[in-house]
């Protein structure tokens, strides 16, 4: 008898690993190579497609919390993700090619785990599985959840572009991280003067978008997390100047002092060779792409290899389905894992994986769910998804606003950051050590 595991995204490949590790024969289903959702394009597991950035590393960030806590776990994608790391300051980033790359061989050579490239439309019923096929469930499996549970919800998500090194006009643009972190090449800056902005930002409200097709969507939402840079322009002229054009922490070399609006590009590949453009998820045609954002002086003729993309993101309205194990209330064999869940992000996605498997393994063996201390994040995650009293359900992120307080609460952000990592991964140790 395996475990099936519906997606071989972030979660799916976590969760297969988790339960493979514990013994137990695991079937990985996904629909790719055959067939692939509009916004996916790699025929490889764990598809990064939209940043190839995990966030903050710190461990007195939240992000990084919830990473060092998904370390104690054995995260296989963490593993992936410092094979594969790109320089990026104080964030955790990867060459998504050799990250899913290593993903992929991982599991493919594991030899309790079997790869099926098929479609599934219905939810298995009668065995353990766990499904986690992602923000971009087909409609046919969408329906199908939507038919069984009948609370699906969705939201919209956008990708930014992605553009050559080498067509960077490099007299218009420089290395540096704000305020020296970094060695100083994680960040290509792509700095405006006040008349450059001006112009820019007219282009920007005013450029065409490509149409969303809203048959499909239940409830559409644009999340807050990934929302298109020209729908966070028609806020307010400075918007996006204190938002992802922020110019602070940073010198023009040109001019030796801090530019009106910067544009900061990321490495995409550890070659160095392609780079996104950071914070500019959009929705904008690509002729309108290649028009608007060759405006800023440094992408005048820049070469995109992937243009900026929006599209549907499916999640549960988890409160009224979910056990904290990410079991279903209906059927404690049926788990869902990842941003289906209501989990917002790369990592989130991945450490409910890790979760939904582990506990899939017990349900299989007969032994009792994990039951986190409420001080980590991996358990504070699980318990907002499964929290019953939460009435308009919206995506969540790991965040310390959702971890209990601190008895003696530093004034100071990064002692207090640190505090909250401290008392969580000790909490999470002795309870690991207890259970494990």
């Amino acid at each position: 008898m395996s475990i099936n595991v519906i997606g071989a995204g972030l979660a799916g490949c976590e969760a297969a690993y988790q339960i493979a590790k514990r013994g137990i024969d695991v079937k990985l289903y996904d629909m790719k190579p055959q067939k692939k959702s509009p916004a996916h394009k790699s025929d490889l597991f764990a598809e990064l497609v939209c940043s190839n950035s995990f966030k903050a590393d710190r461990v007195s960030s939240a992000a990084g919390l919830l990473k060092a806590e998904m370390r104690l776990f054995d995260s296989l994608l963490l593993k992936a993700a410092d094979k594969a790391r790109v320089p990026a300051g104080g964030a955790l980033a990867v060459d998504r090619d050799l990250f899913s790359g290593y993903v992929t061989d991982a599991l493919k050579n594991n030899e309790k785990v079997t790869f099926v490239s098929e479609e599934i439309t219905e939810i298995p019923d009668g065995e353990i599985a766990i499904i986690a096929t992602g923000p971009l469930t087909s409609d046919s499996f969408a329906e199908s959840i939507y038919s069984r549970f009948g609370s699906a919800l969705s939201f919209y998500d956008a990708a930014a572009p992605i553009v050559t090194l080498d067509s960077i006009d490099m007299d218009h643009a420089f290395f540096e991280s704000r305020y020296g972190k970094g060695d100083g090449t994680d960040y290509l800056n792509c700095p405006m003067n006040k008349a450059e902005y001006d112009v820019f930002y007219d282009a920007l409200v005013n450029a065409e978008r490509a149409p969303v097709h809203e048959f499909d969507v239940r409830d559409p939402k644009v999340y807050e997390g990934c929302m298109p840079i020209e729908v966070m322009a028609q806020r307010g002229y400075d918007t996006i100047r204190f938002g992802p054009m922020k110019p602070v922490g940073l010198t023009d070399p040109r001019t030796g002092h801090r530019p009106w609006a910067v544009l900061q590009l990321r490495k995409e590949n550890s070659s160095g060779t392609m780079f996104n453009l950071v914070g500019f998820q959009t929705n904008l045609k690509f002729p309108e792409q290649k028009r608007v954002f060759g405006l800023i002086p440094a992408l005048k003729n820049v070469e995109f290899i992937r243009f900026g993309v929006m599209h549907r993101n499916t999640f549960l309205n988890s409160p009224k389905i979910l056990n904290s194990d990410f079991s279903t209330k209906e059927n404690n064999k049926i788990f869902f894992a990842g941003q289906i869940t209501g989990v917002e992000g790369y990592m989130e996605s991945a450490s409910s994986g890790i979760i939904a498997g582990i506990n899939a393994a017990r349900r299989y063996y007969g032994k009792d769910s994990l039951s986190l201390p409420d001080t980590t994040m991996t358990g504070c995650l699980s318990s907002y998804v499964s929290d019953a009293t939460v009435v308009n359900f919206q995506p969540m992120g790991a965040n310390f606003g959702i971890l209990p307080e601190l008895i003696n609460r530093p004034r100071n952000k990064q002692e207090r950051g640190q505090a909250y990592a401290d008392r969580a991964l000790l909490d999470l140790k002795k309870y690991l050590e207890s259970v494990i």
